[in-house]
């Protein structure tokens, strides 16, 4: 009879448990014995499994993407900019709710700072984060071929404005805002969008 024997588990199980670690901790702060600890695996399984930390983390985060943070492909999907930011907004805050350990996002605070042999991972999260306002800007484009949004608006700083809400959002989250503390915040930043593109504020022409 062989010495030892393959553990058995389940891989969308650790992953999800790992993601949880990652989340609360970011990726410096999450430490292997934790990581295995939360996944109830060992070190050699996790490396057979998943890789190395930097290469869990990668698996953890494209989970992240396309479970808890879906809302944002949904949201963009809205008929009206108007409708894409108030679903934008309501979709985080709604992540946020009965979360006690893992809050705010962990693409905005994964490993905003880090030391050097995490370069490539915040390299990494640094690419989201502006892809996140690539797309917002090209929805805000739509919209103004649409005729839903005034002709000249400019919808770069319109995408990143409500990215810097999204990512304020985010921090006050980590930082312990309840849900109605959220709420007003997302409402205000919906309620401004209002006001900035109807005044037309954010215009190429200033």
């Amino acid at each position: 009879m062989p010495s030892g024997r393959t553990r058995q588990f389940d891989v969308d199980e650790a992953l999800d448990r790992a993601l949880e670690v990652f989340w609360a901790r970011g990726y410096e702060g999450a430490t292997l014995p934790e990581l295995t600890r939360a996944m109830g695996i060992n070190r050699p399984s996790l490396y057979a499994a998943f890789g190395n930390k930097g290469q869990l983390f990668r698996k953890a985060l494209d989970r992240y993407q396309t479970g808890p943070m879906s809302f944002l492909a949904e949201a963009l999907r809205q008929p009206t900019a108007r409708a894409v930011v108030k679903a934008i907004f309501s979709g985080f805050v709604r992540m946020q709710r009965d979360r006690d350990k893992a809050r705010g996002c962990l693409i905005v605070s994964g490993a905003l700072a880090c030391g050097e042999e995490a370069e490539t991972v915040r390299r990494e999260l640094v690419r989201l984060r502006q892809a996140v306002v690539t797309a917002f800007r090209e929805r805000f484009e739509r919209a103004v071929q649409d005729g839903d949004l005034p002709a000249g608006t400019d919808c770069a700083t319109l995408g990143r404005y409500v990215a810097t809400v999204l990512n304020g959002l985010a921090v006050q989250a980590a930082s312990g805002a309840t849900e109605t503390e959220l709420r007003l915040v997302a409402g205000a930043g919906h309620a401004s969008l209002a006001v900035l593109t109807h005044r037309r504020v954010l215009s190429e022409d200033g």
